[in-house]
């Protein structure tokens, strides 16, 4: 496929930036930050006669996507292009003082994939106060929201359950791009952030990552191919519960299953939904870590047949309603990592609702009817900070 799509990092090297024009730069990136034909962000950024790099930082998952899932780590040392790598996704998720003291600007270049709860949404909108608070100029290069423009899914997060998989009041899919949130959250928050984006080239709404013509590589360990992101808008809330979310498997997040679960009893209930662009499969699996390690799990696989139709976090919603309520005397929301502090489910999820309703008779409805209210005031919301056209159908 021709490359149709331009994004933030291929534009740089021909804008002369006056945010790069003699500045010592930071750098926030990983794996994906890359151009289209393969160069990564810190080379482009290396090679601009008008800036120098003085500091990368690293996200969950590590500068090179070597890490998996909730593993933290701190500051380490770049050797080959001889500056510091700060840790923040370790004892500290926003830059501090002494971070950013040597730096004049930051970049921002990190591909999410297009959901609340994708650590690097969080880290974006940590490094945006940072930078207001300590005086420094943020540059955002846009890329795709992989799962296109128009839809948006989910209940906006209730204030006090904000974290690091829930840091602003968002639905869970966000219909937006992570240089239109960066916007959005400076000017609703009124940070006064010094911040430009260096916006997509032959972007629209319409476009799912498929059709853009980039390269996908993988953002993190779990998140393979497009696929998989496709339904880990929905699966992920498994992660809340005793249920595998398919870590351990070739299938993460397109394949969920417990040692109790009878596939095929699952598969025909999920079925009788009609729920759009999406099949359900009888599936076993034994994942090789994490949940049930080493054991036979029934489960399904979730095949998505139309993209464009499919709705995961409502597809989500049903498979936690029909597990809770199949199997009672098995299925459960794991517990707080420590007393005190909230389940997972609830940050995943943004409240308590889901935890407290989802298995009782109406739970799914009255869950479903409040989350499609908030996804019209989420839109009303969003409006004027969105950049790029619907485009054509």
């Amino acid at each position: 496929m021709d490359r149709i799509v331009r994004t933030g990092i291929d534009r740089l090297p021909d804008l002369n930036h006056p945010m790069l024009s003699d500045r010592r730069i930071g750098i926030v990136t990983g794996p994906t930050g890359i151009t289209a034909d393969f160069r990564s962000t810190i080379e482009v950024c290396a090679g601009l006669a008008s800036a120098k790099i003085a500091a990368l930082f690293a996200c969950e998952h590590g500068l090179y996507g070597e890490r998996q899932a909730g593993e933290t780590f701190g500051d380490e040392f770049e050797p080959y292009y001889g500056v510091p790598v700060y840790s923040l996704y370790g004892e500290r998720r926003k830059p501090t003082s002494d971070m950013l003291e040597p730096l004049d600007t930051v970049i921002f270049d990190m591909q999410d994939t297009g959901v609340r709860f994708y650590t690097y949404l969080s880290t974006l909108f940590y490094v945006i106060e940072a930078c207001a608070e300590y005086g420094k100029s943020l540059l955002v290069l846009d890329r795709p929201n992989p799962l296109g423009g128009l839809r948006c899914e989910g209940g906006l997060l209730v204030p006090g359950f904000e974290s690091m998989v829930g840091a602003w009041t968002m639905p869970i899919r966000t219909g937006m791009t992570i240089g239109e949130l960066a916007g959005m959250y400076n000017a609703e928050r009124q940070l006064g952030c010094e911040l430009e984006v260096v916006w997509l080239e032959g972007w629209n709404r319409r476009m799912e990552f498929q059709d853009t013509g980039l390269p996908w590589l993988m953002p993190s360990p779990n998140m393979p191919t497009m696929d998989t992101v496709r339904t880990y808008a929905g699966t992920c809330l498994l992660e809340g519960t005793n249920v595998s979310e398919g870590r351990g498997t070739t299938k993460p997040f397109e394949w969920i299953g417990a040692p109790w679960i009878d596939g095929r009893k699952l598969a025909g209930r999920m079925k009788s939904y009609g729920l759009p662009g999406i099949h359900f499969h009888p599936m076993y699996a034994s994942p090789v870590y994490s949940k049930y390690k080493g054991q036979k799990c029934g489960g399904v696989q979730l095949f998505v047949t139309d993209p464009k139709a499919y709705q995961p976090v409502h597809t989500g919603l049903v498979l936690l309603h029909e597990l809770s309520r199949q199997y009672p005397e098995h299925f459960e929301w794991l517990k707080p990592a420590e007393e005190g502090r909230r389940c997972f489910i609830d940050l995943l999820t943004g409240s308590d609702e889901v935890r407290k309703n989802i298995a009782k008779i109406y739970g799914l409805e009255h869950i479903i009817s409040s989350w499609s209210s908030d996804v019209e005031r989420w839109k009303r919301m969003r409006e004027p900070y969105l950049r790029y056209e619907e485009g054509l159908g």
